[in-house]
């Protein structure tokens, strides 16, 4: 049996000890200032992102470079060895068409190798979660077919529940209106959103306040963990607001019993669409609605 490489796009939001400790290959999806392009997080770190966002610097995304992609698993192929790739949700981006184009190109060139592409319809430490699944898995032995099957399976029993601090970034994103984020704003408005099965983003609720709406997100958790599901590890993205992400860690270890997580930031990909202030919550549960 072959041995293979996990392989998973910057959204993952994974710490680099984690990301070094299991050999995890990082595709990196860019940002950009104005004119100033960085390639992502390597180049500008998660606290000078956000502050440049607070100050009113407008972000802007990419998708994966399809060339940087391609070097990527051809150095891996090289090892003579196969590649399992989990892909950032393609409801969210192009960067899943891209792995998958470039897999099918070099399936002519290294007849020998496999090479499987997963469209986790995951984001953030959501995707995070997915890969955390894959490398304890690969970890335990399984071969690359049966961690992808495991991995296909489970994927829409990864449960995203986040809020957001300033509605603004949602109305840029055209995902509210803009008088309904200034009306919002204004009243205190918060809404609690969800990805959903085609991996795209859907809100739930909304509540007034913050603290109201990160109590939302662990009451959203409870609706939805079951006994199938186990969760021995929960993940938590925040958009640099620390404190607000371990208020949410606390209370999901005091409802659920819940005394492992991954804390880490949002990447820009996701911060300059969600903005500062968001907090997210991963977890094992019942297939999103």
């Amino acid at each position: 049996m072959a041995e293979y490489v996990i392989s998973t796009d910057s959204t993952a939001d994974l710490p680099d000890s984690y990301v070094d400790k299991y050999n995890i290959v990082i595709q990196d999806l860019g940002f950009s200032f104005g004119d100033e392009l960085y390639r992502g997080v390597s180049e500008m770190d998660h606290k000078t992102f956000y502050d440049r966002v607070r100050n009113g610097d407008v972000a802007k995304t990419n998708a994966s470079i399809p060339g940087a992609v391609k070097a990527s698993f051809k150095e891996i192929l090289d090892q003579g060895k196969d590649i399992l790739h989990l892909a950032f949700s393609s409801g969210l981006s192009a960067s899943y068409n891209v792995a998958t184009i470039v897999a099918e190109e070099l399936a002519e060139e290294y007849p020998d190798r496999k090479i499987i592409v997963i469209d986790s319809l995951c984001a953030a430490p959501g995707q995070g979660l997915f890969v955390y699944l894959g490398c304890e898995n690969q970890v335990k032995g399984m071969s690359l077919e049966d961690n992808a099957k495991y991995l296909e399976d489970i994927k829409l029993h990864v449960v995203h529940e986040f809020t957001v601090e300033d509605l603004k970034y949602l109305a840029r994103g055209g995902r509210i209106s803009k008088s309904s984020a200034v009306i919002g704003n204004i009243i205190n408005i918060k809404p609690v959103l969800r990805v959903d099965n085609e991996g795209h983003l859907v809100a739930t609720a909304k509540v007034r306040g913050r603290k109201a709406s990160l109590n939302k997100l662990v009451e959203n958790m409870g609706s939805h963990i079951c006994d199938e599901y186990k969760n021995d590890i929960v993940f938590i993205g925040h958009g640099d607001c620390l404190e607000d992400a371990e208020y949410v860690a606390e209370r999901v270890k005091e409802q659920f019993g819940v005394d492992k997580f991954m804390i880490n930031f949002l990447s820009p990909t996701i911060g300059a669409h969600a903005g500062p202030g968001t907090v997210a919550l991963f977890f094992l549960g019942r297939e999103r609605e």
